[in-house]
């Protein structure tokens, strides 16, 4: 197939049709074999696509497990009006679990908690692994071989990311209450960064305190 505005017009009827991100795999299989276009050409195809979307209220985006039309974050203002369930709540634990999930992966259920300072809820667990966004990757070479938890390739698909790489670094640390007030109908990107600076603000507390509680008990020593 050479006509490449023909292609572009069969892989974006494709992609809005479809109720998953598609690969270039997919795309090619939407073809019979002998009239099969290049993976390069489809590839093309869908890079002319990105640039003739890249205007509108819509993108095509690569993610983690191929390609799909997405409605650009900045209009999510005005869209979430269209659904009239009430925004999901997402709690405090549930946040920060998630953000050592995908900035420290792999980790232990242990170690989750040791960050935190209290016990995992299994049912945050349960939940997460429901949702496809983690999986257990491994497990901690150590007695009793904890399982490592890490992301999944739903994790990516649902943040709109490719890959773990475009993670955005952590931001100032803002308050843990701000939080509840900036949940969306979706997480979002940037309530999984605050959550993550929130854990490290508490580290760096803690870490404080365990210096000063040391400090103090030296002073009492010498007196």
């Amino acid at each position: 197939m050479s006509d490449n505005k023909q292609l572009c017009r069969i892989l974006e009827g494709s992609l809005f049709a479809a109720d998953r991100p598609l690969s270039i795999n997919d795309l090619a299989n939407l073809f019979e074999q002998n009239k099969c276009p290049e993976k390069q050409a489809i590839r093309q195809a869908l890079m002319t696509l990105m640039e003739d979307y890249a205007d509108r209220g819509i993108e095509l985006k690569e993610l983690a497990s191929g390609f799909q039309f997405q409605v650009k974050a900045e209009f999510s203002e005005w869209i979430q009006k269209l659904w009239e369930e009430k925004p999901a709540r997402y709690s405090r634990a549930f946040l920060e679990t998630l953000a050592l999930i995908a900035y420290r992966q792999p980790i232990t259920r242990a170690e989750i908690s040791e960050v935190r300072g209290v016990v995992v809820s299994s049912n945050i667990i349960r939940t997460l692994m429901e949702r496809d966004w983690i999986h257990v990757i491994g497990f901690r070479d150590v007695p009793g071989k904890p399982g490592l938890y890490g992301t999944t390739k739903k994790f990516l698909d649902d943040f709109g990311l490719k890959s773990l790489s475009e993670l955005p670094s952590l931001p100032e640390i803002q308050a843990l209450d701000q939080l509840e007030d900036s949940l969306k109908k979706q997480l979002t990107l940037e309530d999984l960064q605050e959550a993550a600076a929130n854990v490290e603000a508490a580290e760096s507390v803690s870490d404080e305190l365990d210096e000063s509680a040391d400090v103090e008990e030296i002073s009492s020593s010498s007196e």
